[in-house]
């Protein structure tokens, strides 16, 4: 086991090594050839390209190295793409706020059998007069980089569980095809996570038919991991333990969506465990970098995250 893999429980290393081929006895090799493909992406500015944050791109892709290198890519030409998105993107930005105020992401304790991190959206909470959708992906896309800090997570990735119960159609009609585009470019083409599964629940006629808008955009891997559960909480409870759920999402925890600012998980300075992450603002790559070094950012911001670490016992593999 290399310092890389120090964060790494046993079972998480084995984990590493059976789902993503992660070979200690490699690493470094494998980190370098990324690194070497940067020299052919002169148009992008790479602000970190140190060992440990490609390792996350290569835990992400299982180790294909070219699938790697173009997620690196992506997630940097994203952030040059969408620089207003970027911009002050910190947990004290009002839109920001708001939205995570309102749950946006919402993060339960617990992690599921297989070690994921489970966010929860209850749709209904967005308040359109106070912030946008893009807002609310500002919100999540912070969140992430905070939790994608923890290596187990690189490993084990996410499941996204979101509620539509009295989400009306007015609501709805906020949800643009470019916004929807914006945030799949976001989440699925250009951030180093795993989401094992994305899971739907009470969700109305006009979200199927926003679904079959963007499903031409979503990768087949992507599709197949989207479960439209409806009302039947029964089949979401099969795949996800209902011992580890709110009460809304027919869990046996105390409810999640409590009164303001009791019984939620927020993304803020006064969580109990922290996790501190840069937050790399695009501004290009400066004169005199070469790749290999990491630069200093711009600006960074200390995020924290709150954390669940107990999980129902299990055995076998996951279902990916």
């Amino acid at each position: 086991m290399t310092h890389l893999q120090a964060g790494l429980s046993p079972e998480t290393l084995e984990k590493a090594k059976v789902e993503l081929k992660e070979n200690p006895e490699t690493l470094h090799q494998d980190i370098q050839e990324v690194r070497d493909m940067i020299i052919t992406r002169p148009d992008i500015g790479f602000l970190r390209t140190d060992d440990a944050f490609i390792l996350r791109f290569l835990r992400a892709r299982k180790f294909n190295h070219f699938e790697a290198f173009r997620l690196l890519a992506q997630y940097f030409e994203y952030r040059q793409q969408n620089l207003d998105m970027f911009k002050n993107l910190k947990p004290t930005d009002p839109g920001i706020k708001q939205a995570l105020k309102d749950g946006f992401p919402g993060v339960l304790s617990n992690l599921d059998r297989y070690g994921r991190k489970i966010l929860v959206l209850f749709a209904a909470n967005w308040d359109q007069s106070r912030y946008t959708f893009v807002d609310i992906l500002r919100a999540i896309l912070l969140s992430l980089e905070s939790m994608i800090e923890d290596p187990e997570l690189q490993v084990n990735g996410f499941i996204l569980i979101i509620d539509w119960s009295n989400f009306t159609f007015k609501q709805a009609s906020k949800l643009t095809p470019s916004m929807l585009r914006l945030a799949i470019e976001g989440l699925q083409d250009s951030f180093p996570a795993r989401f094992g599964g994305i899971h739907f629940v009470n969700q109305p006629w006009y979200i199927h038919a926003l679904y079959t808008v963007i499903r031409p955009f979503l990768k087949d891997k992507t599709r197949k991991r989207i479960f439209m559960h409806g009302n039947n909480l029964n089949s979401l409870h099969q795949l996800i333990h209902p011992e580890i759920l709110p009460s809304e999402l027919g869990g046996m925890m105390p409810p999640y969506d409590m009164a303001r600012g009791r019984g939620r998980c927020w993304i803020t300075p006064t969580m109990r465990r922290r996790t501190t992450v840069r937050v790399l603002h695009p501004v290009g790559t400066r004169p005199g970098e070469r790749p290999g070094e990491e630069p200093v950012p711009e600006d960074h911001e200390e995020v924290s995250v709150c954390g669940g670490t107990r999980r129902p016992e299990t055995t076998g593999q996951s279902e990916e």
